[in-house]
């Protein structure tokens, strides 16, 4: 590969790590990359000249399954020479892979090698595509030396293709247009000059491809296709007709059309056994006998049947014109019925559409009222129910947002299409990512400072510096921050409020501090025992003493001092839904600490990022609680596998 090509492309930044534990590299792998980073830190500092410093050693890997990971390229690109970075490129909300990566060696000759020995290897039984990557966009969209070829044959993939078009010139990328694995039947050539592409037009075009006569021109970008495709719209000479009688000859059609101009061409299309299927094409010499044709003969009647003659369309043509009118006619649907139709979801399997009504019906007059079901008739859980106007609707989501129906709170709100529902959520996710890395960052800050620190339930993939998460749910201590030792977690020491004279009584000293019975469940969540009000002062512990206490918000608490078997649902009404989680938090944790005591607070911080509707059916079904579990301690496991770190075992 020449210089003038690695020259034109940029590097890509290093590899960032993943939220997903299981995608990361290994440690012996970071260590690799590591040591090449060193040893060309090294060269650069002592003189050693490096090959080719000025260009890029930047590979694009295309094509890829949505399993790949860093790891797996890592070893298949690391026989080749020592590799700088490898990423793979994710969505930023689901982090599910892109199907495409970007590899960085430390030499182009390392590139060059992998572009010419790995382009093409079969990868989760997907043939990569590798080509030097392009980070500029202005030369990616030039479009010159890309060519065109159609009526390929299905067997032709982009390694036959390469194969084919690589002895007119250097290319830089060669693609066969795919759906779900077969082949499209066209494909795209670029190469690296113009001449080149001249150069395979010439001697291709019209030729044989496995017994296929294939089309090769260059590329046309897709502005001027629909701009040519306008001209032709103007310009249309062949028509359509459908509704044709299946008694209607060929000759009684041609008699027909012909009244309009001079007919080039005229067929009426007829299945296996020769049978006429309804429909037939004509074809003209020019524009205007066609346009005739059109006006006339559109919606006359024809032995009985109404005629429909139009410009005949080509395949995607029509679906772009249906899915436009589909669109139109949804929106004029939405529009309509914006800011009138609710969304009702956590209801109980036994209500029915009428039942729903019943429910709503004391807000205003209700339009339509629906509980969706599946193929078996069986409630889904959700429904909609729809209003004459939008106060009643407003008066609706106000009063019955969390009512109990039945022993379930429904959740109330307007509905809304798919795609607002998916950008609010990113929208919220991102949001919650950005404060969650500056808590990350803040923690990180004071703790060499004795910092205060907030505490909250663990996010399931946010972990901190020291392997663990980064908060622990509920009111347990905080982190010693000297790096490279063991966390030390220390609980609050909490002062319970006289009721009578509103006193604060002192607790005993020792009460919060771990001992020989409770050392196994350090670094946990403690549900409160005493139910009454009460104020905590939060203390962390450093390496170099205690920082100043701070007072935490006070509390209510129902007055039950057991934590019973089956929830009561009836504790949520009117409570908030961040009390409702406390109250849920206080009764999954006895449950999984039975099994999972080193990290029962870990996992309970886990699954209260589940909604509450979830959570209640954890807390009847011990099964999909135990499953939930397990899956916990699996990503736990991974992680820590992967950090390095000691996985505490359950007794």
């Amino acid at each position: 590969m020449s210089a003038t090509v690695s020259a034109a492309s940029t590097s890509v930044p290093a590899a960032v790590p993943m939220s997903n534990p299981g995608a990361q590299l290994s440690v012996e792998q970071q260590q690799q990359i590591a040591a090449a980073q060193a040893q060309a830190a090294a060269q650069a500092q002592f003189g050693v000249p490096a090959a080719a410093p000025q260009a890029s050693a930047s590979l694009y890997v295309g094509e890829l399954d949505p399993s790949v990971t860093e790891a797996m390229l890592f070893e298949m690109f690391n026989s080749v020479g020592p590799v700088a970075s490898i990423r793979v490129c994710r969505d930023a909300v689901t982090r599910r892979s892109l199907g495409y990566a970007y590899v960085n060696f430390h030499n182009v000759v390392d590139g060059e090698r992998a572009l010419d020995t790995l382009n093409y290897t079969v990868i989760k039984n997907k043939p990569c595509r590798i080509m030097w990557s392009q980070r500029d966009p202005a030369l990616r969209k030039t479009g010159t030396g890309n060519i065109f070829i159609k009526n390929l044959d299905k067997s032709i993939d982009n390694k036959a293709l390469h194969d084919t078009f690589n002895v007119f010139g250097n290319i830089l990328s060669c693609k066969v247009a795919m759906e779900d694995g077969v082949s499209k039947g066209y494909g795209f050539v670029h190469y690296e000059t113009a001449e080149a592409a001249d150069n395979a037009i010439k001697h291709v075009n019209g030729m044989l491809l496995k017994d296929k006569k294939v089309y090769v021109g260059h590329h046309i970008p897709k502005k001027e296709r629909q701009s040519k495709l306008e001209e032709i719209k103007a310009k249309f000479t062949n028509i359509y007709v459908k509704n044709l009688d299946t008694e209607v000859s060929l000759e009684e059609f041609n008699e027909i059309f012909s009244r309009f101009g001079r007919i080039t061409s005229a067929v009426i299309t007829t299945d296996e056994n020769g049978n006429s299927k309804g429909f037939g094409f004509v074809n003209y010499e020019n524009h205007e006998e066609a346009a005739k044709a059109v006006n006339e003969l559109h919606d006359t009647d024809l032995k009985g049947k109404k005629l429909f003659v139009a410009r005949a369309q080509k395949k995607h043509e029509r679906e772009e014109e249906l899915r436009r009118q589909y669109e139109q006619a949804k929106m004029e649907k939405l529009n309509k019925y914006q800011g009138v139709n609710l969304y009702i979801k956590n209801l109980e399997d036994d209500i029915d559409d009428e039942k729903l009504r019943q429910e709503f019906s004391v807000y205003g007059v209700i339009t339509s009222a629906k509980v969706m079901r599946d193929e078996k008739d069986q409630s889904k859980g959700f429904g909609f129910v729809c209003f004459s106007s939008p106060d009643e609707a407003t008066k609706a989501v106000t009063e019955m947002n969390g009512r109990m129906i039945g022993n379930k709170p429904i959740y109330v709100a307007l509905a809304q299409r798919k795609d607002v529902r998916k950008s609010q959520l990113e929208a919220q996710i991102n949001q919650r990512n950005q404060i969650r890395m500056q808590q990350q960052q803040q923690a990180a800050v004071g703790m060499g400072a004795g910092a205060y620190m907030p505490v909250g339930y663990a996010h399931p993939g946010t972990y901190g510096r020291l392997g663990r998460p980064a908060h622990f749910y509920g009111g347990v201590g905080m982190i010693n921050a000297v790096p490279g030792t063991t966390p030390n977690i220390r609980t609050n020491n909490y002062n319970m409020v006289n009721r009578s004279n509103g006193r604060p009584q002192n607790t005993p000293q020792n009460a919060g501090r771990p001992n020989a019975s409770n050392r196994g469940a350090r670094n946990q969540y403690q549900p409160t025992k005493q139910h009454n009000q009460y104020s905590q002062n939060n203390r962390v512990a450093n390496g170099q003493g205690l920082s100043n206490s701070r007072n935490s918000a006070t509390a209510s608490q129902s007055s039950s001092s057991a934590i019973s078997s089956v929830f009561d649902t009836r504790k949520f009404v009117g409570v908030s839904p961040e009390a409702q989680k406390q109250l849920l938090g206080e009764q999954l944790f006895p449950k999984i600490s039975d099994r999972q005591p080193e990290l029962a607070g870990k996992i309970t911080g886990m699954l209260l990022e589940m909604d509450n509707s979830e959570l209640l059916h954890l807390l009847e079904n011990k099964a999909a609680l135990d499953s939930k579990v397990d899956e916990a301690v699996s990503v736990l496991k991974q992680h820590a596998m992967a950090t390095g770190q000691n996985f505490p075992e359950s007794e």
